[in-house]
């Protein structure tokens, strides 16, 4: 089942943020969710660094991915927070990838926490929490 979500989950994005800066997701199960992208000269700052708003985007999607993996059918959720410590940063060329994991999964709330990489140096780029609320139907 994995393998089938992650295709579906990618082609959902494809014309989506997420797929317009190259993220694809590589595994989603409902204790882990990984994926990542190459860093492009348009996700590159003025810098020559990655902006900040694109390891975001990958944090929170694959968050968004492992509420899928998660959630009972007829139920949603929607973000009611997210916070991002940034350690370092990446180039064009690199690789960057993130492994999501869940921190509390109850029935009103999810957690998830995402560390991201940057492959090349093996160092970690950002420290990403995100808080989901579950929406059940009326």
């Amino acid at each position: 089942m994995s393998q089938q979500l992650v295709d579906q989950l990618n082609t959902f994005t494809a014309n989506k943020h997420p797929g317009s800066v190259g993220i694809k997701l590589d595994r989603c199960e409902a204790d882990i969710v990984t994926g990542g992208f190459t860093v492009t000269e348009p996700v590159v700052a003025g810098t020559g660094f990655l902006w900040a708003p694109v390891v975001i985007t990958l944090a929170d999607w694959l968050c968004a991915a492992a509420m899928s993996a998660n959630l009972a059918e007829n139920v949603s959720f929607t973000t009611v927070e997210l916070k991002t410590n940034f350690l370092g940063s990446a180039t064009v060329g690199q690789r960057v990838s993130g492994i999501a994991t869940p921190k509390h999964r109850g029935r009103t709330t999810h957690v998830w926490d995402v560390e991201v990489s940057n492959e090349d140096s093996g160092k970690v780029i950002a420290l990403f929490r995100c808080t989901q609320m579950l929406l059940y139907p009326k």
